[in-house]
């Protein structure tokens, strides 16, 4: 973002138990920044998959949507719901100069384990290029306008529409409880290829991670903010190695900093070696552990487009053109901010010193209500 975000002081916890097995982790953000959650489930360590893949070069081409990708972005198939886990532990970011936080899900729901991922339609992975039925699309990218080095993301090419988020050495959410681990925007976002590209790795003892931000073209006044919507639909088509110890969190957050008082909403959020990444709500309250999940039971590893729909009443998920489900209760409805946070050290869980690889952004399109 071009202007250096509020700070907030709040502090989150969140909790989460699965099944038979309980275990609580907390963490608690020091530095004075808005906070956000993040969610594991903590009764094993993250399923490492069995190989890393490397960069690709984009393999879609823009296309303006189609009758087949616009039905594609409505729910085609439901998740059945299950009793899910029930809590966690983050700290969240605020674009240009902070860093991020925590909460739990009491009422998860998620697909039903084992079962099979829906077939996805080839048109799901185009970048979808204009307005949608109800949507009217205000920032889209697919890092067709040259490559940008590590050091120098935006550069001329992509400043007008991207901020590299927080400043070299702020401490991520892990970090400001004392982990190792920092934003080095300079030393991790790269576009090469078609793509925004995250080089996870570790310097002198310090993982090193990164927040871009878009610049959404909005009308918020208190305070101004460059990626700023009451309400919306984002799209994000992603990838990326299996780096246990680093991880997304994806989010809106609200412009208030008030959490959990007007929620939270990430997608896709989980460690980049898990066998499944999902999406949340943090509904508006009192309770950080109030928390609709739903997994999507797919990995990094693959190519995904993970959609959020963020309408009054209702928050719903698809990833490539599938409906996970929707969070209907206590929904946020104060403007909130998107935020690419990239960092690591989730639950403490720290990458290894030799722990290193890519997370790429093919595209990324977004809509405001028409």
């Amino acid at each position: 973002m071009a202007s250096t975000p509020a700070h907030g002081n709040q502090q989150k916890h969140r909790v989460w138990r699965f099944a038979a097995l309980a275990a609580v982790v907390m963490l608690t953000a020091c530095a004075p920044v808005a906070k956000e959650a993040q969610r594991l489930p903590l009764d094993r360590l993250p399923e490492t998959q069995p190989s890393a893949v490397g960069p690709s070069a984009k393999s879609q081409s823009p296309a303006t949507p189609s009758p087949a990708k616009a039905s594609a972005a409505a729910p085609t198939a439901a998740a059945p719901t299950a009793a899910a886990p029930s809590a966690v532990a983050r700290a969240a970011a605020e674009p240009t100069a902070t860093a991020p936080s925590t909460a739990a899900p009491s009422a998860a729901r998620r697909p039903t384990p084992g079962q099979p991922v829906p077939a996805v339609d080839p048109a799901v992975h185009k970048l979808p290029v204009g307005d949608l039925p109800g949507w009217k699309q205000v920032f889209v990218e697919d890092f067709e306008g040259g490559d940008v080095p590590i050091g120098a993301f935006p550069g001329p090419a992509y400043i007008d529409k991207w901020s590299a988020g927080y400043k070299d050495g702020w401490p991520d959410s892990a970090g400001q409880t004392g982990q190792p681990s920092r934003y080095y925007p300079s030393k991790v976002l790269s576009v090469k290829n078609g793509m925004l590209d995250w080089y996870l790795h570790t310097e002198n003892g310090i993982s090193m991670g990164a927040a871009p931000t878009p610049k959404i073209p909005n009308a918020t006044t208190n305070p101004p903010r460059a990626n700023s919507l009451l309400y919306g639909r984002y799209s994000v088509r992603f990838k990326a190695d299996p780096l246990k110890g680093f991880k997304t969190a994806w989010l809106l957050w609200p412009d208030s900093k008030m959490w959990p008082r007007d929620g939270e909403i990430d997608f896709p959020e989980s460690d980049l070696a898990t066998s499944s990444f999902y999406g949340a709500v943090h509904k508006m309250g009192k309770d950080p552990r109030d928390t609709d999940v739903f997994y999507a039971n797919a990995s990094f590893t693959s190519w995904h487009v993970a959609t959020m729909e963020w309408t009054p009443g209702k928050v719903e998920f698809f990833l490539d053109g599938h409906s996970l489900g929707a969070g209907t209760s206590r929904v946020p409805n104060t403007p909130m901010h998107y935020i690419l946070q990239t960092e690591s050290c989730m639950f403490n869980v720290c990458p290894k010193p030799g722990t290193a690889g890519h997370l790429h952004l093919d595209w990324i399109a977004i809509w405001k209500r028409a």
